[in-house]
């Protein structure tokens, strides 16, 4: 891998992670309503898979989704202005952080249904192989998705119909409180060869390890033969929901989070830059992320009244006091 690549993949997730660790500040301090799921330690993950990407190329993501979103290409400033339900987002407000979505860019939204975003990734990604295209579709989720039964289904139709779609698994060990081992029998990658994909297990927290396999992986959904599986090792080192960090409340063995805390990606990337390197992209990234958070800050609020518009893609007439 070249350093030039190596300073973009350094950029992309320092990226996510100085916009995460704004969010956080934010949603503790009541800015932006409902809180978020953060994710820093998981940022390997984005950019690796998407690394391989072009813009025509799909991805679906999770509740814990503004590193795939990001990495995918989204401008910090309008997803920002999104958390904070403004005019400006991405969806006027209206996806918040669980559902942000820009077609645009070929992120068909974060999804709040754990597993929800494999069926919605399977069937782009038979749309793609009907208009005969090269694009492929990512399909995020965690350890916890597993066991929903819509993904399942979806890897089975994947498979049976021999879809470009690359289903990620971060297995970041915990389903909000409930450890990896506790709830999924015997292994991720296992299971999905059962339903005939092609898997892999990699490490979640090298980011060029995760970009080479994906890449390989990428490269054959484009060539047509069929989809395939992806399990990411990785940890998230904060709690599931910024509530619990306002709160003060956490499920894990405090060793184990500084243990994983040692294998940062982002500062294992840094040692191979230069300091000037890592400082350059450091402080253009803060620049980013500071005019991200004052854009924000200062797009319009919704007006009420306008409730009911924007929820179909096109013109629906809709009467005040109607129930749709």
């Amino acid at each position: 891998m070249t350093r030039e690549h190596q300073m973009t993949l350094y950029r992309s997730m320092k990226l996510i992670r100085e916009f995460e660790e704004r969010c956080l500040e934010m949603a503790i301090a009541g800015e932006i309503i409902g809180g978020i799921h953060p994710y820093i330690g998981q940022e390997a993950v984005a950019v690796g898979v998407c690394s391989n990407l072009t813009e025509r190329d799909f991805i679906t993501s999770t509740h814990r989704g503004h590193g795939h979103v990001l990495a995918k290409g989204a401008d910090p400033r309008r997803l920002l202005a999104e958390l904070l339900g403004t005019l400006e987002g991405f969806n006027k407000g209206r996806g918040g952080s669980m559902h942000a979505a820009d077609i645009e860019l070929g992120i068909l939204g974060a999804n709040g249904i754990v597993g929800a975003g494999g069926a919605i990734g399977t069937g782009a990604a038979w749309v793609a192989k009907d208009r005969g295209s090269s694009d492929v579709v990512i399909s995020f989720f965690g350890d916890g998705a597993m066991s929903q039964g819509v993904l399942l289904e979806a890897f089975n139709l994947a498979a049976i119909w021999s879809l470009p779609v690359l289903f990620v698994c971060e297995n970041n060990m915990y389903a909000t409180s409930l450890k990896v081992e506790s709830g999924l029998a015997g292994n991720a990658a296992r299971r999905a060869e059962g339903f005939g994909l092609v898997a892999r297990t990699v490490d979640g927290m090298d980011v060029e390890s995760v970009a080479s396999t994906a890449g390989e992986l990428i490269e054959r959904c484009r060539e047509n033969k069929g989809p395939a599986f992806l399990e990411c090792s990785t940890y998230r080192f904060f709690e599931h929901h910024s509530i619990l960090e306002q709160l003060g409340v956490g499920f894990r063995d405090p060793d184990e989070i500084a243990s994983w805390r040692k294998r940062d990606p982002i500062l294992s990337l840094g040692k191979q830059l230069s300091d000037a390197a890592v400082a350059e992209i450091d402080e253009d990234v803060k620049g980013k992320i500071d005019e991200a958070v004052d854009f924000a800050r200062n797009a319009a609020p919704p007006d009420p009244k306008d409730a009911l518009m924007y929820l179909y893609s096109g013109e629906v007439a809709v009467r005040p006091g109607v129930i749709l």
